[in-house]
């Protein structure tokens, strides 16, 4: 089995920890996790793909719970992704509060009003 190099060593700060905590929670509760790289050619890609056989398959989002925001990318993408049935979840710990989220509607839209600022901009 390849051992899986946690996303925080990758990317590091707060939301690579939470990311490697959820990856953790999922998988102990029999989820397939698959991270996405990140890389320029998976802009707008959420950050993992899960899956498991009797819930079946979800993109999921790791966001910080204050301060995070979406790439212009994300904000073309997600929209797209749900469009044509594929919804993103975003999460934003690994508690049983964030998981239940998994088993409602993608919520990612919900997310809009706190993170359609990019960095960097003002106001």
């Amino acid at each position: 089995m390849r051992k899986f190099k946690p996303k925080e060593t990758r990317k590091g700060g707060p939301e690579g920890r939470i990311q490697e905590d959820i990856i953790i929670m999922l998988r102990a509760k029999e989820w397939f996790v698959k991270p996405t790289h990140g890389n320029m050619y998976q802009s707008g890609m959420p950050d993992l793909f899960v899956c498991h056989r009797r819930y079946g398959q979800r993109w999921v989002e790791v966001k910080c719970p204050t301060g995070s925001s979406f790439t212009p990318a994300q904000l073309e993408d997600f929209p797209l992704f749900c469009a044509n049935g594929s919804g993103v979840w975003i999460l934003v710990a690994a508690t049983e509060a964030e998981y239940d989220k998994l088993f409602k509607s993608p919520n990612w839209y919900q997310y809009l009003p706190m993170m359609t600022r990019t960095k960097g901009e003002g106001g």
